[in-house]
């Protein structure tokens, strides 16, 4: 079975400084059908105008991942780390027993454009920790890299659930598959782009929630970027 989330029907913020399309329930957007999937609690999709960003803020209990698609992330947090993230950059927060942070547009003319997750932890009260890793277009074109994982296997970051992230870069008439285990499920958020999934037509900003099924079939119609949540 395959449910699609369309990206019109999204939530969404305008705050000038800041465009964000939310697919799950977020802040002041709530919709009780719409609260998350299975572990997967946020995904977000935020434009951050030059020169502005989000203020020091508090998190505990969860498993943050920025993704970036254009542009460039600058990060601080109260565990010392600062970074600029960048698209082929997986970022991961774990908030655990409490983190506070900062992200900011750097640049003086340009949007950062982002995706930003949030996975519910496997169990609370964890020490709060941070990675960041590049995974190269060469490693992401027309196959599915794993970019996080519960066990960092292939290079990924470490996520404190179960839960595996891939990221690909699909040509045009190019196709992956990804098959579940039994009792598997998978959330797929398309960044851009025009794909096929599993039979079903998905565009820019569209996500889709599969369960009941041994696979996942990813088709590209023209170039694509698309993330693919494997999840209990």
């Amino acid at each position: 079975m395959i449910r699609i989330r369309r990206s019109s029907e999204r939530g969404r913020a305008e705050h000038g400084w800041l465009s964000s399309r939310h697919t799950f329930s977020f802040a002041d957007y709530h919709d009780p059908e719409h609260m998350g999937f299975r572990d997967l609690r946020v995904v977000n999709e935020d434009w951050v105008q030059p020169g502005k960003g989000f203020g020091t803020h508090a998190h505990r209990d969860m498993e943050i991942l920025t993704w970036v698609l254009e542009g460039a992330l600058e990060h601080r947090d109260s565990l010392g780390n600062g970074s600029v993230i960048r698209p082929g950059d997986t970022q991961r927060m774990s908030a655990g027993t409490g983190v506070t942070h900062s992200e900011y547009n750097p640049s003086p003319g340009e949007l950062v454009h982002l995706l930003q997750i949030w996975i519910l932890p496997a169990r609370p009260g964890a020490a709060p920790s941070y990675e960041q890793r590049h995974f190269p277009e060469a490693e992401r074109r027309n196959v599915l890299r794993r970019v996080a994982s519960p066990d960092g296997s292939d290079g990924s970051v470490r996520i404190h659930q179960d839960v595996a992230l891939y990221a690909t870069l699909l040509e045009p008439g190019k196709a992956v598959r990804h098959g579940l285990g039994p009792g598997r499920h998978a959330w797929l958020q398309v960044a851009r782009g025009a794909v096929d999934v599993n039979g079903e037509r998905l565009a820019t900003g569209d996500g889709a929630a599969l369960g009941g099924e041994t696979a996942v079939e990813i088709a590209a119609r023209e170039p694509s970027e698309v993330l693919l949540f494997d999840l209990r």
